[in-house]
């Protein structure tokens, strides 16, 4: 795994999001219930944050529940929003202590009282740090975001208060739960899976895919390295040439 040292600070990725996979299949092979994988996941989450306020990402964002996740038997989804909230709770004060601000995109309003309480009295507290943003992604799904947009940018068409000739990607950007959060540069995915999972699917469009083996639980700070070091060695063109990256100006 790669050392902090290894990895040039002068390319580091602004935004990084990462769909935190594998916390299910980690409790299984050790014999336990699947809470017991999302419990250990927390330690992958503090460690992962510490690495990337080390090397200075100004942005994570974390997929933390998706609204198919609202399909999984009870029992788990209940205590996936208990351990939300003690989570949130216990991490205010390491937040603060290394300026890190906190926010949530998703239909929160389908979260449960108390788990939205919790969620907003740390968003709250955490407002004015400014070294880095933390944004967890609850009750999130792509598609319902993008839907949100449209039926957004539909109503300001139809009462006039801008024509259809004026919808572009800047008004679709200002549209989504993202605004004004630039687009991740890197995707990290943990478990081995190769798919996006509805996950920033129009902010993720240039962004480069990185996908590992490793269970989340197992996901450390040395990981996320392994991570950078890989975009690094990558040539982002942008629908361009090599040639016209590296021509001069």
């Amino acid at each position: 795994m790669a050392e902090i040292n290894e990895v040039n600070n002068k390319n580091i990725p602004k935004h990084v999001a990462i769909i935190m996979d594998g916390n299910g299949r980690w409790a299984k092979q050790k014999g336990k219930l699947r809470v017991f994988g999302h419990k250990n996941g927390v330690k992958a989450v503090q460690s992962t944050i510490e690495g990337a306020a080390k090397v200075g990402i100004n942005y994570i964002t974390l997929y933390a529940f998706s609204t198919e996740n609202w399909n999984r038997p009870q029992f788990e989804v209940n205590a996936l929003m208990e351990l939300l909230v003690d989570t949130i709770q216990k991490e205010i004060a390491t937040l603060n202590k290394n300026k890190i601000r906190l926010q949530a995109i998703g239909d929160l309003n389908t979260l449960p009282k108390k788990a939205r309480e919790k969620l907003q009295n740390a968003i709250d507290k955490t407002a004015q740090n400014e070294h880095m943003t933390l944004i967890l992604a609850l009750s999130y799904s792509s598609k319902w975001e993008i839907i949100n947009a449209v039926k957004e940018i539909s109503n300001q068409v139809a009462s006039g208060n801008i024509s259809s000739e004026e919808i572009n990607e800047k008004l679709i950007d200002n549209s989504l739960s993202t605004v004004g959060i630039p687009h991740p540069e890197l995707m990290i995915r943990t478990s081995g899976e190769h798919r996006i999972s509805n996950f920033l699917l129009w902010q993720l469009a240039y962004a480069e895919l990185y996908f590992t083996p490793k269970l989340w639980p197992d996901f450390r700070e040395q990981d996320l390295y392994d991570a950078l070091l890989s975009f690094q060695k990558r040539e982002r063109r942008f629908g361009k040439t090599s040639e016209q990256i590296t021509e001069p100006n």
